[in-house]
């Protein structure tokens, strides 16, 4: 990776849909070299996806809720379990498997506490395994983003 791809991808991060033609401009390289590395960056597996950013509350989904959830058990089959229940999960926006005071950290979204209080009755206090959750209501989204910062040597 070199200073091409760096303000490459730090462009396509801010606007997936920035033009060969936009970025040509701000890389210093033609736009038909701009595609042909956007092209590899994506064959490569860098880019992992484009995806469009909602506002959660235009489609009723404005509570945002941070879950830290511990499990009884650790062994594979159980963390598997779980992990599968919160990928199929929609409510889901992440999730993380950490290492600290809970075993998971994740970030939904619901439509209001009793969409949120449904979602623990079918993940939580259905499941065995998990052990407790604690919960954080997300007062204002100061900084969203799944942006990483790219720098080159």
């Amino acid at each position: 990776m070199d200073k091409f791809d760096a303000l490459i991808l730090n462009m396509l991060q801010q606007n997936a849909r920035t033009t060969a033609e936009a970025m040509s401009h701000h890389v210093g390289l033609s736009p038909d070299a701009c595609r042909k590395r956007m092209a590899r960056l994506r064959s490569s597996g860098i880019i992992k996806a484009e995806i469009a950013v909602l506002d959660p509350a235009s489609v009723g989904r404005g509570l945002i809720l941070i879950v830290e959830v511990t499990l009884q058990n650790e062994r594979k089959a159980d963390l598997d379990r779980f992990k599968a229940a919160m990928l199929a999960a929609p409510e889901v926006m992440q999730c993380y498997y950490v290492t600290g005071n809970a075993d998971f950290i994740l970030i939904l979204s619901a439509h209001d506490m009793a969409d949120f209080e449904a979602f623990t009755r079918r993940h939580f206090f259905a499941e065995d395994n998990v052990l407790r959750f604690r919960t954080s209501a997300v007062m204002d989204r100061v900084k969203t983003g799944l942006a990483v910062p790219v720098v080159t040597d």
